[in-house]
């Protein structure tokens, strides 16, 4: 099965050229899809793509021109001053720890190029060799279609991982002949064609006392949004949980109309609706709409009729319909920019897993953590004295995962003490799957280093990564509508600010993302302040799994996985004929269809371009 993505049809991607001669033909070719293009100081064709109108910035000075692409508040002034003061790529990196917002940092100094993304990864970087030079993208289906190369099969077998969080696998491009670069480092391409990545961020030690820390959260996120809403006439905005309600209150605070949204459960434990009633109350300049629980799609919805072009399978197809119901009522009303949660959890709630060195640096405060905890999710006190002793560096703990991937029993129910979750592979995977998988993590564990020294801050990092991955893929899905998608939570500079507080007084049993509610404090309504509770929306997953049992099952007829050898389509078919077993979280379903209507999608754009 050829991957080749029909770039005409793409919303918005770009590519980056080396400054060489040589580059020329390439850009020419990219020139006839594309619908920008920006030059590098010698004139030849340097970023050529599509993108959306005013997210793309450029300055120069001399033989310096340095580009952002996202959201972000600069001027072309403004970086050409900034290019002014730069004789190296290496000075870049001044700008790139001030950068508020969510953008590509590109620049072009004296024939070297620099590439790079966010923290987190919602704006990634891939590289690849075309045509005997280093070409880099924001998208890796793109690098794919240049190089006219297919699809990696094992890599696909490691979506089919629930959960599918496990550093460094997860995320890697799933197409033969292009790498991904480490958020954490940048890219350099020189004259000679040649790369080399550099690292230019570590995460911050977690020393900073809450208040402190709260109201640097409080500045890099009032930033954030702002960056966002400068020079809008109105943007739309989430309204659910304790995240979104920051993000809409912050939003509420600047120049631009804030119309909110808010999503009703049949669930009758939601209270969201209710939250949210509260806080526009308390704001007063709100337009607020309440979408009712009837309108909105179940889990599973559409399926069969999905056609969004992906560069890698998507967790939250199961509930496509569901994510951008919302952003399609904000595009009617006239929003360009709609501002999401995204983020808040796994930077606001964090990581249990600090407890692991809390025990060796503070035991008092971390056995008085365990046991709140503990008795919270009601784990087994020997299990969870067994993990917190063990010492396991992260690249014996990655091997062993590779021992566990078909045992019985949900890793969402383990105690997240460890160095991340055991994800399992589905028992409907081929034997060959599994083995391929099994390979990749023994051998990405010989010479793996974890995210952080801590296992806190790896499993937030990772989880960061995971989720930012997601919040990419809806962006893209709701670009279709006219509609970009923002989450401030994934900026570099506000997980810097929340990642450097004590842990201690951050992930606490005692209060409920205590961070979030220090820093706004004058900002969100005080009744609203309050909130403890989270409406997660599995009630309705069951419901979905009922209403649209035909299409689930006509997804494994002719099964695109079972024709790559990765899955015993027969068998998953069968068991999607009645409930799901109760040993089976329903996200190892979720991740099967994924990379089934992927490849059916991917299928359908490769016959028609």
């Amino acid at each position: 099965m050829a991957g080749q993505a029909d770039l005409g049809a793409l919303p918005s991607w770009f590519v980056v050229l080396a400054d060489l001669d040589s580059a020329g033909p390439l850009g020419e070719a990219l020139q006839r899809h594309a619908a920008g293009e920006v030059s590098h100081p010698s004139g030849r064709p340097w970023l050529v793509g599509r993108w959306p109108e005013n997210v793309l910035s450029s300055g120069q000075a001399g033989d310096t021109k340095i580009a952002v692409i996202g959201q972000h508040a600069l001027t072309s002034e403004q970086l050409a001053s900034a290019a002014g003061r730069v004789r190296t790529v290496a000075d870049l990196d001044r700008l790139a720890g001030s950068l508020a917002g969510s953008a590509h940092l590109l620049a072009s100094v004296g024939g070297r190029v620099r590439v790079q993304g966010t923290v987190t990864g919602i704006r990634r970087v891939f590289h690849a060799r075309v045509a005997g030079t280093t070409v880099a993208a924001d998208r890796a289906d793109v690098l794919a279609h240049l190089l006219n190369s297919g699809l990696d099969e094992q890599r696909l077998a490691v979506h089919l991982l629930e959960p599918s969080i496990l550093y460094p696998l997860a995320g890697q491009p799933v197409w033969r002949g292009v790498a991904l670069l480490p958020t954490d480092r940048y890219l350099v391409i020189g004259g000679d064609g040649e790369h080399r990545s550099v690292r230019w961020w570590t995460p911050p030690a977690p020393v900073m006392p809450m208040a402190e820390g709260a109201a640097a959260l409080r500045q890099a996120l009032s930033a954030a949004v702002a960056a966002r809403t400068h020079g809008r006439r109105l943007v739309s905005c989430d309204l659910g949980g304790v995240d979104s309600t920051a993000i809409c209150s912050l939003a509420a605070r600047q120049e631009a109309k804030v119309v909110a949204y808010t999503g009703a459960s049949p669930d009758p434990l939601a209270d969201d609706v209710a939250w949210a009633a509260r806080t526009v109350a308390g704001l007063g300049n709100v337009e607020h709409h309440v979408l009712p629980a009837d309108e909105m799609p179940l889990v599973y919805h559409g399926l069969l009729h999905l056609d969004d072009q992906l560069d890698e399978p998507c967790a939250v197809t199961v509930d496509r319909d569901r994510w951008l119901i919302i952003a399609q009522r904000a595009a009617a009303r006239g929003s360009s920019l709609h501002l999401t949660g995204f983020g808040g959890d796994e930077l606001l709630y964090g990581s249990i897993a600090h407890l692991h060195d809390l025990l060796r640096t503070n035991p008092r405060v971390a056995l008085r953590h365990l046991r709140g905890f503990a008795a919270k999710y009601r784990w087994p006190r020997g299990q969870v004295a067994r993990l917190l002793l063990n010492n396991r560096p992260y690249p014996a703990w990655l091997a062993s995962v590779a021992d566990t991937l078909t045992v019985q029993g949900s890793p969402i129910d383990e105690p997240l003490v460890d160095w991340g979750f055991r994800p399992r592979l589905p028992p409907w995977t081929t034997p060959e799957a599994v083995a391929a998988v099994q390979g990749l993590i023994r051998a990405e564990a010989r010479n793996v280093q974890p995210l952080a020294g801590g296992r806190g801050q790896h499993r937030e990092l990772e989880s960061m990564r995971f989720i930012s991955r997601i919040a990419r893929q809806v962006d893209q899905m709701a670009m279709r509508t006219g509609v970009m998608l923002a989450a401030p939570y994934y900026d570099d500079r506000v997980i810097e600010a929340g990642l450097a507080v004590r842990p201690q007084e951050r992930v606490t049993p005692w209060r409920y993302k205590p961070l979030i509610v220090e820093a706004m404090h004058g900002i969100v309504p005080d009744q609203s302040l309050t909130r403890q509770t989270k409406a997660n929306g599995t009630g309705d997953e069951e419901s979905g799994l009922r209403r649209h049992r035909a299409e689930i099952l006509a997804l494994w007829e002719d099964s695109r996985l079972g024709r790559l050898g990765l899955i015993d389509a027969a068998a998953l078919r069968e068991l999607c004929t009645r409930p799901i077993p109760p040993h089976l979280q329903l996200g190892v379903l979720y991740q099967s269809v994924a990379c089934e209507v992927w490849l059916r999608t991917l299928e359908r754009s490769t016959v028609t371009s």
